[in-house]
């Protein structure tokens, strides 16, 4: 997509996603904006120490605050939702905060949108979302629900909403990446339980799905990348060979393998080649042809961490993490 002379509304700017979507636009588009939007001002420093003033404009703000968010959208031709509470732990114990930041703050995002008549608006999702069993899933759940109805808010204006649902990403911030790297200077790392799995995806890949999704969303799709499964030995033995290991049992709120298709969503789900796009049921909003280019999925296809046919092994995993 050619966001040349765009200006961008980033929330959640200063966290890994928005660094490397930073990092991407500046080097694609030199005549780019980019509104760095957060409530942190240390981290916010930090991305102007990097980036300078040139392009990136440097907002506080927090999304749970409509009237803020709705002074930040003015002007906006891209929105990327990156905003979120997304440490498990934290979502469970702060429930009420978990829900105002993630499906209330959401909410703020899409009508502050389709008040300044944004023309795309980008949310980021999880596999999280998928058959919850945590509080952090149920509110992602919510987002996605939200942002792909919200585009029946917005049917008399030129806004269009859609998400992006991807699995764990290598390296960020609060991922098991950096856990098991300070684990193994003590000698030990702890693996909840041998069988589990997960999806994974680069922050460069993450950057290519958002940015798929801006050029190619007509309004309340679901994209979902088709990216390999790892298993979690194989990453401890990746990342640390060798080192013993030590089996903690699974954790409340933790699954053995992760979704991003149900059987479900498949009946109204195309396979786009490198992405699998989930329709709206009820796409009321718009008239126009959809996804054409696309082929049905097989009724009951069901995307799963566990029967994926892609597979990094530890070779694989020790060349893209992160140094």
């Amino acid at each position: 997509m050619d966001l040349s002379g765009a200006t961008i509304l980033l929330t959640g700017g200063t966290g890994s996603f928005g660094n490397a979507f930073v990092r991407r636009a500046v080097e694609s588009w030199p005549d780019a904006v980019i509104r760095i939007y957060s409530r942190d001002e240390l981290k916010q420093s930090e991305m102007r120490s990097r980036w300078g003033d040139d392009q990136l404009r440097y907002l506080i703000g927090d999304v749970r605050d409509r009237g803020r968010m709705t002074r930040a959208a003015q002007g906006v031709d891209l929105v990327v939702h990156a905003a979120a509470m997304k440490q498990v732990p934290a979502c469970e114990y702060n429930p009420f905060e978990a829900v105002r930041t993630n499906v209330l703050g959401t909410q703020h995002v899409i009508d502050a949108s389709i008040d300044a008549r944004v023309p795309r608006v980008v949310a980021l999702s999880t596999d999280k979302a998928v058959n919850p069993v945590n509080l952090y899933g149920a509110t992602k759940l919510c987002e996605e629900k939200i942002v792909v109805q919200g585009n029946a808010y917005a049917a008399q204006s030129t806004t269009r909403l859609a998400c992006v649902r991807y699995g764990n990403v290598v390296g960020s911030r609060g991922s098991v990446v950096p856990l098991f790297k300070e684990q193994a200077k003590a000698g030990r790392l702890t693996i909840t339980d041998e069988r589990m799995t997960r999806f994974w995806i680069t922050l460069d890949q993450a950057v290519d799905l958002v940015l798929y999704a801006a050029e190619h969303m007509v309004g309340g799709e679901i994209f979902i990348p088709k990216i390999p499964s790892m298993r979690v030995t194989d990453l401890a033995e990746a990342m640390a060979p060798g080192v013993p290991t030590e089996i903690t049992g699974i954790r409340p709120g933790e699954k053995l393998h992760e979704l991003l298709l149900t059987a479900d969503e498949s009946r109204h789900a195309i396979d786009a080649g490198d992405v699998y796009v989930v329709l709206p049921e009820h796409p009321w909003w718009s008239d126009s042809p959809r996804w054409q280019e696309g082929t049905p999925v097989d009724d009951g296809f069901v995307y799963s961490s566990e029967t994926n046919d892609q597979w990094l092994g530890p070779a694989d995993l020790a060349a893209i993490i992160p140094a």
